[in-house]
């Protein structure tokens, strides 16, 4: 993959066989199962593939030499995307890739089971409910999202994931100044701050962003809210 190298990863021959297994396993999916509306070889290595591995070098950024096994939540992965394919350049980390729909969430288990993934593990559910739970309740290194919303709901349900200090990196998107600026209240009461808005430069992602955040104290315990109510009643 061309724009793997412009980010400074080096693939090897098996990681770039699993991709493309990947890529198989998901057009095959996405006959019965409604996974993604971009199917083509060439769309689906970078409007997927390598959008997803544009989270790689702030990872390497936030790992500076330290261990790599890093715990990483990925809420909403829908097709396993971001999760999946940086669970393919990451092999030291350890994945958990949420989603609230079980047919998505077959799939992804089939893919980790095909691809061999010992490093990933699916669960089905929702972040709401997810977030409460002592197993996950502030355990992530790392929160990861794609596509999954508005940035203060986005926030509300990822801080509750993420440890002290850890972050978290929602890809979005277009001109988000405004979406970042209704979420000042969410992160101010979830624990979070606002760490870095980096535009992604990349001919191919133009207008992709990630919005870095960092959680600086913990989240209050009543947040998440019910399920629906981060979407539906912004903070």
């Amino acid at each position: 993959m061309h724009g793997a190298r412009l980010l400074g990863l080096d693939l090897s021959a098996e990681q770039v066989r699993t991709f493309q297994e990947f890529y198989q396993e998901l057009v095959a999916w996405n006959e019965k199962v409604n996974l993604t509306a971009i199917t083509g070889y060439e769309e689906v290595q970078v409007k997927h593939f390598l959008d997803a591995l544009t989270v790689v070098p702030t990872i390497e950024e936030m790992l500076d030499g330290k261990d790599p096994g890093i715990k990483v939540m990925d809420i909403g992965s829908g097709a396993g995307l971001p999760g999946i394919p940086l669970s393919i350049v990451l092999p030291s980390a350890n994945f958990v890739l949420m989603d609230s729909i079980g047919k998505k969430t077959a799939f992804l288990q089939h893919v980790v089971d095909r691809l061999g993934l010992n490093n990933v593990r699916v669960l089905t559910g929702r972040a709401e409910d997810f977030g409460h739970q002592p197993d996950y309740r502030e355990k992530f290194d790392l929160v990861v999202s794609r596509a999954l919303g508005k940035l203060a709901a986005v926030i509300e349900l990822s801080l509750s994931f993420g440890r002290l200090h850890g972050l978290i990196i929602a890809q979005k998107k277009g001109d988000i100044t405004d979406e970042v600026q209704q979420a000042g209240k969410s992160l101010e009461m979830m624990g979070g701050r606002l760490k870095e808005l980096r535009g992604i430069e990349m001919e191919e992602l133009a207008n992709h962003n990630l919005v870095i955040v960092e959680k600086v104290a913990a989240t209050p315990s009543k947040y998440p809210r019910r399920p629906g109510m981060p979407a539906k009643r912004p903070l």
